[in-house]
């Protein structure tokens, strides 16, 4: 039975209701129904049903009547404190198969995302679930208006789809719903020939209805018969009696749906009522009644004046042709007419502030069993069907086999149909386990009846026949028998098993035994027996398989190879069965079995060819055959005798290079019965015996070209034929031959200068020359449009270069070089390009080595002997300045050449350091370039040095630098102590950066002096400044107090201590600009070029070791020429050094 339908805690409630009200209506609408999960209600329902709720009775639905008036009060209570519907559904009717569609908009001005709205028939039944063919939910967004607007609609509505429906919409905090009922009324038709006068009759007599006709009546009138027949019992005082074990025995009896509902209820009565001034007569506890018929509500009043309402599930009921109200003296009587299912529910009724609620149960008719199920007789292997029919369409009904449930699924054997009021149960091929009693259950009857399962009379239509097949064949046994039963296969009295190889096969009277390749072991008598039946079908497979001879160890044309002298034993092997027999022959003579050279020997599985010791005359094809009943078989199979190759022909030497020669030959006259393989060449120098192999993979072809000989040097060559069996003998010996070859061409041919009558070529020796030597070279030049080459020298010259004379201005020439030795002149080296003779300006440029871009230090007394190449044409004018003045060269000597330019300094002197300015200068363009020159000498010893004091066992010293720093930085001081006695002198400390120093661990007692020398690039000085007065270490001690310093501050500022420099750099070659930078905190050292960071390139490589920094550009192009710049940051400041680099690109 369905649970009455209640408002949710957040709806709006009926006026006046009771306190406990809420929680009551809480409690109850939070438990779902027993069966909620089982339920499937249709998938959509019918568009504009108004004023109803869906209501789930089983997998039906029901229809549930609201009065207009409770509609109309609970429309006006949500509209009342609505928060975000602005238009609710309304409640609607539609006749059954007719469309509706309900809408609700929300306004969605203060929402920042769509709602969630949901939309339930009843209390729990959530529709989102049950969209499909009957119910559509639709929902659209007007951005003009900002309004949501959501719908449902309902498509061909039946009558279950009747009830109380309601509209849920949830925003974050914010809920709001809203509650609507639809009435579906019959479509009208056609209705039973009934007297439709007699049976109305008018109702509501003195009320607002009257004189409205009442159909309940006619309903009532029908069903009176069906009463009559079955005592009325109450379902309500049956659950109130009942053990909780027959609960559900008690709900399928009499058609409770919602038992869990039912029993919730059953609690809440349970609880004691109290005494109430107001009613001097409650209601019951719970009223019952019939589907269809009518009950009565009455209340005794205490007090007559004062107001009685009624209220359904918290909704207020009005006056209608379905709710009749009467007053008799202190009585309050409500009637409700035509129950259904959705008056199902809670009631109560309110005078002033105390009310009194009951229970309203409505029960369907039960079910009656209309036709008796019969006695039924079938065959093993037929279809089975067992009918009943019953009084209501679509009736529960529950179907036994010997009172067990049957419970039909997808691998049960049993099948339920429907039929509106018959039920079929359906037995697909009965067996003899089938034979049972069988009984149909509904809520108001019962039906049995027995089935009975016998076996058919066995005919056998096609039986087994015995089959003779050949080996490797398919073997199919079948046979046919009138009925569709399974059975069972034996071979020679043993069950046969199935495998990949057999198969089994039965299809409906059908029975097969298939044997794929079938084998000698297949063989046999094979029985087949039906399953139930003393029946046998026997059948007998005999085997057979023609002779066969297998080659597969043979070559594609069945031929056999053997070395001359060797034995012969060839082994074929055969089948057949029965096993044949085999016979050898060899043209028209047999071969036959004894112990003969050439002989025969057989075996059940092969035969075999014998021949001992080998011989040429024995190759030829000999035959093999084969017979037996099942058959013949021949084959022939070709046997070789083969030997070794004679040996080849002298070989022939047709070229020869300087350490190589071209030599062929002609295949042996015999190959040995054998394909040759290849050769094997050998040689050696005439005056030598011994032989060298030249190749130890086989030489294909007939022509071989032998390398890595000596020139000058007489060698011989001879031949080895290979075949498969061995190889040759040697063959003769070539003549003798010596090789000899010319240089290859010179390299590197290119023009050194052109005047306006002569060109000057240069070129480099042959990369390689030979034994024979190089005598020199022949220079040959043509006028360009012309072939005629003409010879520069009349005799060969030995240097790589020479000057073409006499040649007119203006005009190009190709020029081309040859290397001539004993054997002749090379291949001549071609310049690539016409040459123009005209003297051409090229301007000049200084190329600065390396090592000179930097400053060049050197000690005094050392030779300076530097040489800057430059460039230009024609000869440039070269000036030296040093430190913007003339150079004295009585002190330094400069000598200057076509390319480059020396300073040459015997014995450096401290006055010859400064900056050496180099102008080269071509008609009217100049370049320059600068030397910085460092010559330095050891220091001068420290002015002055004093002992500032003495305490304990320590001396603190000061000292002051020397005057003289040898042209050079200060790199340390070195101190030496003296005791006064030995005046023996001992180094204390070395290479010391400070002007000062304390002298610990001195022996207490004696008497010191301290020195102290200077320390540059060069060295100590020469000389020591000693202290004037010595340091006594007193015996007697002293209390020493440790001067208080002041933490030196260490932090410094980047500064760059060796700048960079303006770079050249050739193409291809990597490129290290470098400087060297010191500060504290370590600075970050960042490379940029053109102005942008240097930032993972791979063409770049960082360095920092000690403070020197190194960019090294890997294989630079002119792309990469620019200028590069080096920065340094820390805490206390910022610097930067540039340089230029330039890439240049040498000609090739």
């Amino acid at each position: 039975m369905p649970e009455p339908t209640k408002k949710e805690e957040n709806e709006v409630p009926a006026p006046a209701p009771p306190p406990e009200e809420p929680s009551k209506e809480k409690e109850a609408g939070t438990t779902p129904a027993k069966d909620e999960e089982e339920v499937s209600p249709p998938s959509a329902l019918p568009p504009g049903l108004g004023s109803r709720a869906l209501e789930r009775k089983d997998s039906d639905w029901t229809l549930v009547e609201t009065p207009p008036g409770e509609e109309q009060a609970k429309q006006n209570a949500n509209s009342q404190l609505s928060i975000l519907f602005i238009e609710k559904p309304q409640g609607g009717t539609v006749k059954v198969g007719e469309d509706i569609t309900f809408i609700a908009k929300v306004k969605a001005e203060d929402l920042l995302r769509k709602p969630t709205i949901k939309w339930f028939k009843g209390k729990w039944m959530d529709l989102a679930s049950k969209a499909g063919k009957h119910l559509q939910l639709k929902e659209t967004f007007e951005r003009h208006s900002r309004v949501y607007t959501f719908e449902m609609q309902i498509i061909k509505a039946k009558d279950n789809f009747a009830g109380n429906y309601r509209c849920e919409v949830t925003y974050k905090d914010k809920f709001d719903s809203c509650s609507f009922d639809l009435e579906v009324h019959e479509s009208t038709g056609t209705t039973p020939n009934i007297d439709i006068r007699s049976a109305f009759k008018r109702s509501g007599e003195g009320q607002e209805d009257a004189g409205e006709l009442d159909f309940s009546g006619l309903l009532k009138r029908r069903e009176v018969k069906q009463q009559e027949e079955e005592p009325q019992v109450d379902v309500w005082e049956l659950l109130k009696n009942a053990k909780p074990s027959e609960y559900e025995k008690i709900a399928f009896q009499y058609g409770i749906t919602d038992l869990r509902g039912m029993l919730k209820r059953l609690k809440r009565m349970r609880r004691e009522e109290k005494k109430s001034a107001a009613f001097a007569k409650i209601l019951d506890p719970a009223y019952q009644v019939d589907k269809g018929g009518r009950v009565r509500f009455v209340v005794e009043l205490a007090d007559p004046k004062l107001e009685v309402k009624w209220y359904k599930n918290g909704q207020e009921i009005r006056p209608s042709t379905k709710y009749i109200f009467e007053h008799k003296g202190c009585q309050r009587i409500l009637f409700i007419n035509n129950c259904q299912m959705t008056d199902d529910s809670e009631y109560y009724v309110t005078a002033g502030d105390e009310k009194c609620s009951t229970e309203l149960f409505v029960r369907e008719p039960p079910i009656m069993v209309t036709k008796q199920l019969e006695d039924t007789t079938a065959y093993c292997g037929e279809r089975v069907e067992l009918e009943c029919e019953v009084s209501e369409d679509d009736a529960n009904v529950k179907w036994f086999k010997n009172g067990e449930e049957i419970i039909p699924g997808p691998k049960s054997r049993y099948r339920i149909r429907v039929e509106g009021k018959k039920h079929i149960l359906i037995i697909e091929g009965a067996t003899k386990a089938d034979a049972a009693e069988y009984s149909v259950m509904t809520t108001g009857g019962q039906s049995s009846a027995k089935l009975s399962v016998d076996l058919k009379p066995l005919k056998i239509l096609t039986p087994l026949t015995d089959q003779t097949v050949n080996l490797g064949k398919e073997i199919c046994l079948k046979c046919e028998i009138s009925e569709n039963i399974p059975g069972k296969w034996t071979k020679n009295g043993l069950p046969v098993q199935e495998s990949d190889r057999l198969k089994v096969v039965h299809k409906g009277r059908i029975h097969k035994l298939v044997i794929a390749n079938a084998l000698t072991e297949d063989e046999g008598d094979y029985v087949f027996a039906p399953d139930a039946y003393n029946v046998t079908l026997p059948a007998k497979v005999h085997v057979i398989d023609p002779p066969k001879i297998i080659l597969d160890g043979l070559d594609a044309d069945n031929t056999v190879t053997v070395i001359a002298g060797n034995k012969l034993r060839l082994e074929i092997p055969i089948s057949g069965e029965p096993p044949p027999k085999t016979m050898w022959s060899r043209g028209d003579k047999a071969i036959m079995e004894g112990s003969g050279r050439i002989r025969t020997e057989s075996y059940p599985d092969s035969s075999t060819l014998v021949i001992d010791i080998a011989e040429r005359d024995d190759s030829g094809v000999y035959h093999i055959n084969l017979k037996n009943e099942a058959g013949e078989a021949h084959a022939s199979i070709k046997v070789k005798v083969v030997d070794f190759p004679d040996p080849p022909v002298a070989p022939t030497v047709t070229e020869v290079g300087d350490d190589w020669c071209i030599m062929n030959w002609e295949p042996p006259a015999y190959d040995g019965g054998s394909p040759i393989l290849g050769y094997f060449i050998e040689r050696k120098k005439k005056q030598s015996s011994r032989w060298m192999r030249l190749n130890f993979d086989l030489c294909k072809e007939t022509t071989f070209e032998p390398k890595k000989m000596i020139e000058g040097v007489a060698y011989e060559v001879r031949i080895f034929a290979v075949n498969a069996i061995g190889i040759s003998k040697p063959s003769m010996p070539s003549r003798p031959f010596v090789p000899l070859a010319v240089t290859s061409p010179p390299t590197l041919l290119t023009v050194d200068s052109v005047t306006d009558t002569t060109v000057t070529m240069r070129w480099r020796p042959p990369d390689h020359i030979g034994a024979a030597g190089l005598d020199g070279y022949v220079l040959e030049y043509c006028f360009e449009g012309t072939e005629d080459w003409i010879v520069a020298n009349k005799d060969l010259i030995d240097k790589t270069k020479f000057t073409i004379t006499g040649l007119p201005t203006d005009a190009k020439i190709f020029v081309r070089v040859k290397a001539v030795n004993a054997a002749g002149a090379s291949e001549p080296k071609y310049y690539s390009q016409p040459i123009l003779v005209k003297e051409i300006i090229e301007p000049p440029k200084i190329r600065i080595p390396r090592h000179l871009k930097q400053t060049y230090i050197r000690r005094v007394g050392e030779a300076v002997n530097l040489v800057i190449p430059f460039q230009g044409k024609p000869r440039p004018e070269l000036t030296w300045k040093k430190d913007g003045a003339e150079i004295d060269k009585n002190q330094i000597n400069i000598r200057n050449s076509e390319t480059d330019t020396i300073i040459f300094i015997r014995k450096a002197e401290r006055s010859h350091s400064g900056k050496y300015d180099l102008q080269v200068k071509v008609d009217k363009f100049v370049e320059t370039a600068s030397i910085d020159i460092q010559i330095i000498d050891r220091p001068g010893p420290p002015q002055i040095v004093k002992i500032e004091d003495v305490w304990g066992e320590n001396v603190a010293l000061t000292w002051t630098p020397p005057k003289d720093d040898g042209n050079a930085a200060i790199t340390g001081y070195t101190i030496q102590k003296a005791d006064k006695k030995s005046m023996e002198w001992f180094t204390v400390i070395e290479h010391y950066h400070r002007t000062s120093a304390t002298i610990t661990e001195l022996v207490i007692g004696n008497e010191y002096y301290f020195r102290v020398f200077s320390e540059n690039m060069c060295g100590l000085s020469e000389d020591a400044t000693m202290t004037k007065e010595s340091a006594v270490i007193a015996r007697d001690g002293k209390i020493y107090k440790n001067p208080v310093y002041e933490d030196f501050d260490f932090s410094e500022a980047p500064m760059f201590t060796q700048p960079l420099v303006n770079t050249y750099a050739i193409a291809g070659y990597n490129a290290t600009p470098n400087c060297s930078v010191r500060g504290n905190p370590k600075p970050k050292i960042t490379w940029m070029k053109n102005k942008v960071a240097i930032v993972d390139d791979p063409r770049y490589r960082m360095f920092s070791n000690q403070g020197v920094c190194t960019l090294e550009i890997r294989k630079p192009s002119p792309y990469d020429g620019g200028t590069y710049c080096c920065k340094a940051v820390n805490d206390l400041g910022t610097v930067e050094i540039e340089c230029k680099l330039e890439v240049k690109v040498i000609a090739q």
